[in-house]
């Protein structure tokens, strides 16, 4: 072999060997890669805590996943449990009535099949109560907590707590307790309606009557330290200032929900319940203390009135929706499902949503006592000037949509063709309101539009949603 063809053969076998040495590298690094992939993978794991707008995380709750604990007392049971027949479902519920002691014919044919079960709660005596004037049964009422979680239910997101006259609105509960992750740590409820009430026992406070809900991550380990908790806490008055002190140790602040109502008022309750906030009614408390919210009915009839509304269409439930009738300009307030107030004027939006006090302060004493915690404007001495009131008669359900009708409040005035006391009905149509994730996050008032009637004493109203940029204002 000449020199010239042992120095090509080299330069070949040596190419050939760079060659095999960059894909024995190349497969090195790529095997290399593909295996701490499949480690990375294998080895970690998905957030605890995973929440998706769109609630592809898991399904929505529903009210199979809520556990109520109902605090109640063998004296007042027998009187209030009417207002939990109002709500409660026991093919759908599950949760508990928390008594001292079994009250006689407590066990009765239509009260099992219609009520919670009654549980009697566990001895209190250990713990001291300091509260001058106040009733130790607070530490019992307290402790329905730790005893609900005791329960042990299965497939658990929240907890909810509230008292023996506290009607609850669960579909609506559900709907607003699915905006949040339950395996997250949340206390979530509202504070009292009275500016005095909430600076005594803390704006920070979910007030008890109103209900509350805990997630069950949180009740969990709420009820661990509970009675260690509540030992250093005898001189505090009532049970849901308990609750609030030991999920404030836990390092757990409250996570507002206006929809739960403490109605820490008395008497004529209409000015709240037409002036609802923008969110789903979750609650209302302190049924004894309230006229009936419908003319001639009782307290329960009236409440079952407004439940068939609800059962109709729950989310839409006195949602206040305000349209304005240029032909003879009315403004006219819709509380969906309760009332329509027809004013004989044109009234700028921000005027009309603040709350009529219509009703009575808790309590008589300084000026605290009379300040609100939202903004209220006065009513006129003269029923005559105030505006005509249509209350909710009937509802119906079809394919084409919902028709509710409002029939006139009797007031003995004047009037004139321009005058809105002229109307005998109003019919409202909509359609069913299902509220989307971020509609839910992010809310808006809907609109309404006036609809050609047949009849002078008759008022069609329409409630739609608003056009991307639609302004509900005074039309010149």
């Amino acid at each position: 072999m000449s020199k010239m063809q042992l120095l090509k053969s080299l330069s070949k076998t040596q190419s050939s060997s760079h060659l095999l040495n960059f894909i024995l590298v190349l497969s090195s690094v790529c095997l290399t890669y593909l295996l701490a992939s499949v480690l990375l993978v294998h080895n970690s794991k998905p957030p605890l805590h995973i929440y998706s707008s769109s609630q592809d995380a898991y399904a929505p709750t529903t009210v199979e996943h809520i556990v109520f604990g109902i605090a109640s007392n063998q004296n007042s049971w027998p009187k209030r449990k009417d207002y939990v027949k109002l709500w409660w479902k026991p093919r759908q519920m599950r949760g508990c009535v928390f008594l001292e002691t079994m009250p006689p014919n407590a066990t009765s044919k239509e009260d099992n099949a219609t009520l919670p079960p009654i549980c009697i709660s566990e001895d209190t005596s250990r713990f001291r109560y300091t509260y001058r004037g106040g009733l130790r049964s607070a530490i019992r009422v307290a402790r329905v907590v730790l005893e609900t979680v005791a329960l042990n239910h299965s497939n658990v997101r929240w907890y909810v707590f509230g008292d023996d006259d506290t009607v609850f609105f669960p579909e609506n509960l559900a709907k607003t307790l699915s905006k949040y992750d339950h395996q997250l740590w949340y206390y979530i409820g509202a504070g009292s309606e009275i500016y005095e009430q909430s600076r005594i026992f803390g704006f920070g406070m979910a007030f008890g009557g109103a209900g509350f809900a805990i997630s069950y991550p949180l009740a969990k380990a709420l009820a661990k330290v509970f009675d260690s908790c509540i030992q250093r806490y005898p001189h505090l008055y009532g049970s849901d200032s308990r609750v609030y002190s030991c999920l404030t140790e836990l390092g757990v602040g409250l996570t507002r929900e206006p929809g739960f109502h403490q109605f820490d008022v008395r008497g004529n309750t209409f000015g709240l319940l037409a002036a609802h906030p923008m969110t789903p009614l979750l609650s209302l408390h302190h049924l004894d203390k309230m006229d009936p919210i419908f003319p001639n009915m009782t307290t329960i009839k009236a409440m079952e009135h407004l439940l068939h509304a609800a059962n109709v269409d729950s989310e839409r439930i006195l949602q206040q929706t305000v349209c304005y009738d240029r032909w003879f300009s009315w403004t006219i307030s819709i509380s969906w499902g309760y009332a329509v107030q027809v004013y004989n004027k044109h009234i700028y939006l921000p005027d009309v949503l603040p709350v009529q006090e219509t009703f009575q302060q808790w309590k008589k004493g300084n000026v605290l006592a009379g300040v609100y915690t939202f903004n209220t404007r006065e009513i006129h001495p003269d029923p005559c000037q105030r505006p005509t009131v249509f209350f909710m008669d009937s509802i119906s359900s079809s394919r084409n949509g919902i028709n509710s009708v409002y029939k006139k409040s009797y007031e003995n005035c004047t009037l004139d063709m321009g005058s809105p006391r002229k109307l005998e009905e109003i019919r409202v149509f909509t359609k069913k309101l299902e509220l989307s994730y971020n509609q839910m996050q992010a809310p808006r008032r809907h609109c309404c539009e006036v609809l050609p009637s047949s009849s002078g004493q008759l008022l069609d109203i329409a409630i739609r949603e608003c056009k991307k940029d639609e302004l509900i204002y005074m039309h010149a």
